[in-house]
């Protein structure tokens, strides 16, 4: 609890800082540790992060004890043996190749998967610049993560955010590992993460948030917001990692961080104009189908890869995400023929979408049964986030990131704790509490991470909303974005 408050009192002491900025109107991978055959090095930077950036292995336990007894007494004069040397550690080729493939799966999700899965989904007229906000976040992260979001991230051992000492990626060396495999790999599979959070909170402010707004505005989210949300969770030191959250994927880093920003993002933008007067049917379904797929397809990469490593564990992440997905486009469907008489395509994907996100915390935590329970439960409750509750809500959510991502992630942080498969824990190595205290721990996190991304994101929208104007106005949103924006249009 005293954390929670610690994050709120920041974030209030921030608002209160930033206050001259709000009065301005607004122009509307707990531990994914290797396999037990794999686990002997530890790492700083692990995600989920473990204790050192230095591998180590363990001598044999009987490396030092004499063959016998009898020997000594016939041969007194003979040295004992000498201390057997420290194994060096070493690059693991397997588990460097599925993370060299999982970094590649994980930036397939967002260009182009989350691309064309919001593309598809807004009007003719602002197509291209909703596919241009995941592209841009591809851009804006990469560049300042290697220049200092993965050393406030993954450096240090500070309780709230890292340090300052791999700025540039200085004392990253050419050979450095991270558990076992090489650290620069490591630094690039965690830009993806933070690469694909920015990119979902975009579906929030779609269709109506100024470009230049938008270049802005994420780079300072992913300094301010993401690099500590990450280090709290994922990081040796984080307090949210010390307390024994499990969080394999990203639920609270990933997904309740961006539902949360983008939602509200949505309220500071406002609605868009004739929202609910005006038909906003999406523009080609076909295209959010194939945004869907490649999501799905590159979600193993996303919670198969943060084992950090190739073996039983990671094996069993891509299993339980490939049931759970199913699962929920499953229940999603049953749940809009129910209310609404039909099972829709685009239905089909976004139940699809939240059963990836629902299991993303839990992946290395339970088996298949937990999985399918899982995605049945957050099937349904994402469909009634991105209705019911959306509603009641009153935000114009352009592209439901709250209601699939926060909604699912939420849910998923809840159920790991109910979910966890025994044998899937005690393979890792990991002892659990209670599960009325591992139940308070997911809340934690979960409520730190509302409170810290939710005020955070609001004062930097209204730095930039001084700054430049956060919203195009009105003669260039009912042009359309594409053509007012970025002077392209598709025929």
């Amino acid at each position: 609890m005293k954390h929670m408050l610690l994050a709120l009192g920041l974030s209030s002491a921030l608002l209160t800082s930033a206050s001259v900025w709000a009065e301005a109107p607004a122009t509307m991978p707990e531990a994914a540790t290797q396999d037990a055959t794999t686990a002997t090095a530890t790492t700083e930077t692990a995600v989920p992060a473990t204790s050192d950036n230095t591998a180590m292995a363990t001598a044999p336990d009987n490396a030092n004890v004499p063959v016998a007894a009898a020997a000594e007494q016939t041969a007194p004069a003979t040295e004992a043996p000498a201390p057997a040397a420290e194994a060096t550690p070493k690059v693991d080729t397997g588990d460097t190749a599925w993370i060299l493939t999982s970094t590649a799966l994980v930036l397939l999700m967002t260009i182009p998967g989350l691309a064309l899965f919001y593309g598809g989904m807004v009007r003719k007229k602002n197509v291209l610049s909703t596919m241009m906000y995941s592209l841009s976040a591809t851009i804006v992260v990469s560049l300042l993560w290697v220049i200092v979001g993965y050393s406030l991230a993954f450096s240090g051992d500070g309780a709230y955010i890292g340090n300052l000492g791999k700025v540039l990626l200085n004392g990253v060396a050419f050979d450095a590992l991270s558990g076992t495999i090489p650290e620069s790999l490591f630094v690039i599979f965690q830009m993806t993460f933070a690469i694909i959070t920015v990119a979902i909170l975009s579906g929030s402010v779609a269709d109506r948030m100024k470009y230049s707004a938008f270049m802005l505005f994420i780079a300072l989210w992913v300094v301010a917001v993401y690099a500590p949300i990450t280090h709290w969770v994922w990081a040796a030191g984080g307090w949210l990692f010390d307390a024994g959250a499990l969080d394999f994927a990203g639920g609270t880093v990933v997904h309740i961080n961006s539902g949360v920003a983008g939602l509200v993002a949505a309220y500071v933008l406002g609605k868009r104009i004739g929202f609910g007067k005006e038909a906003m049917a999406p523009h080609n379904l076909t295209l959010t189908v194939i945004g869907a797929s490649l999501l799905w397809v590159g979600w193993f990469g996303f919670n198969g890869g943060s084992a950090l490593g190739a073996g039983s564990r990671a094996s069993m992440a891509i299993l339980v995400t490939q049931v759970a997905a199913a699962a929920a486009a499953f229940a999603w469907l049953l749940a809009e023929r129910f209310v609404r008489g039909k099972a829709s395509v685009l239905g089909g994907a976004s139940g699809a979408v939240a059963g990836l996100v629902v299991i993303t915390p839990a992946a290395g935590f339970v088996g298949v049964g937990g999985a399918l329970v899982m995605g049945l439960i957050g099937g349904v409750v994402c469909f009634w986030g991105t209705t019911s509750l959306k509603r009641m809500l009153k935000a114009d959510d352009a592209l439901d990131a709250f209601g699939l991502h926060a909604v699912g992630g939420i849910v998923g942080a809840m159920l790991t704790a109910v979910c966890v498969n025994s044998e899937v824990v005690a393979a890792a190595g990991l002892e659990l509490p209670s599960l009325g205290k591992q139940l308070w721990i997911q809340a934690e996190g979960v409520l730190a991470t509302i409170i810290y991304s939710g005020v955070v994101t609001f004062i930097l929208l209204k730095i930039v909303d001084v700054i430049i104007g956060l919203r195009v106005n009105e003669e260039q949103e009912r042009e359309g974005l594409d053509i007012t924006q970025h002077g392209e249009r598709v025929e």
